[in-house]
C-alpha cells in the first residue's frame, strides 16, 4: 500500500539528513522532491501545490530544537499536513432513522458489489445492526446472483426481483419489506455506470429521489488514481455523496486518489477495501494512513483487527488448555484462521513500524499457511488431539497425506512442539520469574 510514494517521500527526507538547520534552500529542496513524489503518485496539481506550499511555510515558521533533527521535525509538519489533507479525523456512517437507507453509488468494475456485501457483513458484525440487501443493479449479468452469494456467505438477506427492470420500484420495494421485517439498515446495490452516460446518471439521481437515503456512498478504485477523483466530482455534483469508499487498496496503489479526493470534492473517505474476503474492510482514519505513507506502521489498526478476531471465551479455554500443556494441532490450526482473517500477510507487516520499508522488495506469499494447514488436515482426529502420538510412520503417512515430504512434517512438529514449550513457560509466573533471574544483566 504507497509502497513507491513512501520510498520516493523517505529519499525527499534524505535532503535534510545531517543539516543542523532549517532553510529556505533546503526545505525549497525537499519541498522540489516532495511535490515529484506526489505527482508520480498522481496526486491533483491543484493539491500537491497547495500541501507543500503549506509544508514549506510551516516548516520555516518553527525553530528546530536541539532534542530533534530538521528532518523529524518535517516529518512531523508531513503527518501532520498529510492527515489534515485526507480529512483529520475518521467519519463513520450516521444511523439518524430505522430503517437507515444506504446508496451505493460508482463506476463498473470499482468493486461496487463486493463492497456492498462488505458493509452488510460490518454493520452486522461490528455495529450490532440487522441489514437488508437491495440487488438494484438490473443490467450486469450475474450482479443480482453475485449479491445472493455473498448475502448468503454473511448470513445476511437480499431481496431481488428478477422479473423487473425498474431498479427505483426495486429499491422501494425492498425498503417496505425492510420495514416488515424489521431490518434497521437497508444497502441498496446499484448498477455501475460511466459519469459520461446520462441516462444512467438520471436513473440514479431517480433512486435516490424515490429512496430518499440517510447515506450515498460513492465507491472508487483506488488504483484509477486521478481518475477516480475527476469521476468523484461528476458524481459529486450531480448527487451529492456523503462519503467516499476507496477499494483495491490492497493493490499496486498509487495513492493519488487517497490523497487528492477530501481536497477535490470535500467529503470524506470513510472505508477502505483492504482485499477480496468479507471481512477486509477498514474504517478510514487519516491519521494512521498518513503514518503508513510515511513508513511509520499503523499499531492501532493492527491491534484492532486483532481483537476483531478475539474470542474472550475461546481464549480463556485456550489459556486453560497451555497450563495444563493441552494445547493441540487443533487449537493451532484455529489460531491460523484467526491470523489468516486479519488480512493479507504484507499489509500486516506494513503495520508494523519500521517493517514496512524492510519488507518493501521481499515478496510475502499468502499461501504460505497452505503446506501447514495440510498437514494439519492429514492428521487423523486422535493425532491432532495428542500430538505426542506422532510417531515416525504416523508422519511419512502424513506427508503423503498432505502432498509434503517428511522434512516438512519434522519441521512442523519441531516448531509446534518449541511454540508450546514457551507458551508453557509464559503461563507459568514462578517458571518466567525464574527464567528472567537467570537472564545475564545488561
Amino acid at each position: 500500500m504507497f509502497e513507491n510514494l513512501s520510498d520516493k517521500l523517505d529519499r525527499a527526507f534524505k535532503v535534510l539528513k545531517g543539516q543542523g538547520s532549517i532553510t529556505e534552500i533546503n526545505v525549497a529542496e525537499t519541498m522540489k522532491e516532495i511535490r515529484k513524489a506526489l505527482l508520480d503518485a498522481d496526486v491533483n496539481y491543484k493539491t500537491a501545490k497547495a500541501f507543500t506550499d503549506d509544508v514549506r511555510q510551516k516548516a520555516l515558521g518553527e525553530n528546530v530544537l536541539t532534542t530533534i533533527s530538521p528532518g523529524q521535525l518535517l516529518t512531523k509538519i508531513m503527518n501532520d499536513e498529510l492527515t489534515a489533507l485526507m480529512g483529520g479525523t475518521a467519519t463513520e456512517l450516521n444511523f439518524p432513522a430505522t430503517p437507515t437507507i444506504i446508496l451505493i453509488a460508482g463506476l463498473n468494475g470499482a468493486g461496487k458489489t463486493t463492497f456492498t456485501g462488505k458493509l452488510a457483513n460490518f454493520l452486522k458484525t461490528q455495529k450490532n445492526k440487522k441489514p437488508l440487501l437491495v440487488a438494484g443493479d438490473v443490467y450486469r449479468p450475474a450482479a443480482i446472483d453475485q449479491l445472493q452469494v455473498l448475502g448468503e456467505q454473511i448470513g445476511v438477506p437480499v431481496y431481488a426481483n428478477v422479473e423487473s427492470k425498474d431498479p427505483i420500484g426495486i429499491a422501494k420495494e425492498g425498503i417496505a419489506l425492510a420495514k416488515q421485517q424489521g431490518n434497521n439498515v437497508v444497502i441498496i446495490d446499484t448498477a455501475g455506470r460511466l459519469a459520461i452516460d446520462e441516462a444512467m446518471m438520471v436513473e440514479i439521481e431517480q433512486v435516490k429521489a424515490a429512496t430518499n437515503p440517510h447515506e450515498i456512498l460513492f465507491v472508487v478504485d483506488s488504483m484509477t488514481g486521478q481518475d477516480a477523483v475527476n469521476t468523484a466530482k461528476t458524481f459529486n455534483d450531480r448527487l451529492d455523496f456523503t462519503g467516499v469508499v476507496l477499494t483495491k487498496l490492497d493493490g499496486d496503489t498509487r495513492g493519488g486518489a487517497a490523497l487528492s479526493i477530501k481536497s477535490v470534492v470535500n467529503k470524506p473517505i470513510k472505508f477502505i477495501g483492504t482485499g477480496e474476503k468479507m471481512e477486509a474492510l477498514d474504517i478510514f482514519h487519516p491519521d494512521r494512513m498518513a503514518s503508513r505513507i510515511l513508513g511509520m506502521g499503523d499499531v492501532v489498526s493492527l491491534v484492532e483487527r486483532a481483537q476483531q478476531q478475539f474470542d474472550e471465551k475461546q481464549a480463556a479455554e485456550l489459556q486453560k488448555k497451555i497450563r495444563k500443556n493441552k494445547f493441540d494441532f487443533n487449537d493451532f490450526y484455529s489460531q491460523i484462521q484467526q491470523i489468516k482473517k486479519m488480512g493479507n500477510m504484507k499489509d500486516l507487516m506494513g503495520m508494523i513500524p519500521g517493517v514496512g520499508k524492510m519488507m518493501k522488495d521481499v515478496e510475502v506469499d499468502d499461501n504460505a499457511f497452505k503446506a501447514v494447514e495440510a498437514i494439519i488436515q492429514s492428521m487423523t482426529p486422535f493425532e491432532k488431539e495428542n500430538p505426542d502420538s506422532i510417531n515416525q510412520s504416523r508422519r511419512t503417512r502424513i506427508a503423503k497425506g498432505s502432498g509434503t515430504d517428511i522434512g516438512e512434517v519434522n519441521r512442523l512438529i519441531k516448531q509446534f512442539e518449541d511454540m508450546r514449550k514457551v507458551m508453557k513457560q509464559m503461563s507459568n509466573p514462578a517458571a518466567m520469574a525464574n527464567m528472567m533471574r537467570r537472564m545475564p544483566k545488561m
